[in-house]
C-alpha cells in the first residue's frame, strides 16, 4: 500500500519556493535599476516612468525600448555600470547581502 500524501508539507514548501523566487525578483529589479543609473532619479519620477511604460500601447516605441534593452545587456557598458563606483554605493553581492557604503543607512 502507498504512503499517503502529506500535502501540508508539500503546500508549505511550494510556499516557500514562491517566497524565494519573489524575494530573487526583487533583487533582480534592484540590480536592474542600478545598473542602468535610474537610481539617480527621484523615486517619484522613476516610479512615473515605470507606471508610463507599463500602459505605453505604442508597439513601435516598445519595440524601441525592446531593441535598446537587448543591447543594453550585450553590451560592456552593463559591466561598466557594476564597477568600483556602484559597489561603493551599495550593490548587492552575489549571495544577496546588501553592503552599505559608509555614511549610508541600511535599508533593513
Amino acid at each position: 500500500m502507498r504512503k499517503p500524501r502529506d500535502y501540508d508539507s508539500e503546500l508549505k514548501a511550494l510556499e516557500a519556493k514562491a517566497k524565494q523566487l519573489k524575494e530573487r525578483q526583487v533583487r533582480q529589479l534592484g540590480e536592474l535599476v542600478m545598473a542602468t543609473g535610474a537610481n539617480a532619479l527621484d523615486i517619484e519620477v522613476l516610479a512615473g516612468a515605470l507606471l508610463d511604460a507599463t500602459k505605453r500601447d505604442d508597439v513601435t516605441v516598445r519595440e524601441e525600448w525592446r531593441t535598446r534593452g537587448a543591447a543594453f545587456f550585450r553590451s560592456s557598458g552593463r559591466d561598466n555600470a557594476r564597477g568600483p563606483r556602484s559597489r561603493a554605493r551599495g550593490t548587492s553581492t552575489r549571495d544577496g547581502n546588501a553592503q552599505p557604503a559608509d555614511g549610508e543607512a541600511s535599508a533593513s
